[in-house]
């Protein structure tokens, strides 16, 4: 190097170098591996070394595109759910099916094998760790249940929908983590069928 010449600038923390792999496909990568990760080895276990590694790019990238493991594994609870896509078409339709909707979209979420298993290592990790509880819960008041309650005409519309969701994972808890009989092998129109009158009945005036 001759006199004077700088040499490469140093790379800051949490930020990719010039050559990282970088993208919609680099951060989609990243997110599927988190997903499988957090599935495969829980909270506790998953670090953004680790999915780094199985995403084939370098941990600053995973810091670049979501920040914490906490943020990683926010954004594995919502690419589960997909809520922005599916909402809409739930809350859209007549009122007096709300409640059916509802029933059908969460019971179709949990009985999607691609889904179901990430969506296990989520309810068991926010059950064991406090940070995956955090996460969940303001997944679960913020993206889920805030959208549902501001199109809910009905008095208290928070409470209403936190009623439902409660009723939702207790179901989530006793049919696909504990697999408490009958309701593990039930037939899902049969739950779907018995479940949405008590949900519309939280989520309306009816």
């Amino acid at each position: 190097m001759t006199p004077g010449a700088e040499g490469p600038s140093p790379r800051r923390r949490g930020r990719p170098s010039r050559t990282a792999d970088t993208g919609p496909d680099a951060r989609t990568r990243i997110l599927e591996a988190a997903r499988t990760e957090f599935a495969e080895r829980g909270y506790d276990k998953t670090s953004v070394r680790g999915i780094a590694r199985a995403a084939g790019v370098d941990a600053a990238l995973v810091h670049h595109y979501f920040g914490t493991k906490d943020e990683v594994f926010a954004a594995a609870i919502e690419l589960s759910f997909e809520p922005a896509l599916v909402l809409p078409q739930v809350l859209g339709g007549p009122a007096d099916g709300l409640g059916e909707r509802l029933a059908r979209y969460f019971i179709g979420v949990w009985e999607n094998p691609v889904s179901r298993a990430p969506l296990l290592a989520i309810l068991r990790s926010a059950l064991t760790h406090e940070a995956a509880a955090k996460v969940l819960r303001g997944f679960v008041l913020r993206r889920l249940l805030e959208r549902i309650a501001a199109e809910l005409d009905v008095p208290d519309p928070t409470f209403r929908a936190e009623l439902a969701a409660s009723h939702m994972i207790g179901i989530a808890m006793l049919r696909y983590v504990i697999r408490a009989e009958p309701l593990a092998s039930a037939d899902p129109e049969k739950i779907i069928g018995m479940v949405a009158p008590t949900l519309q009945r939280y989520l309306s005036d009816g």
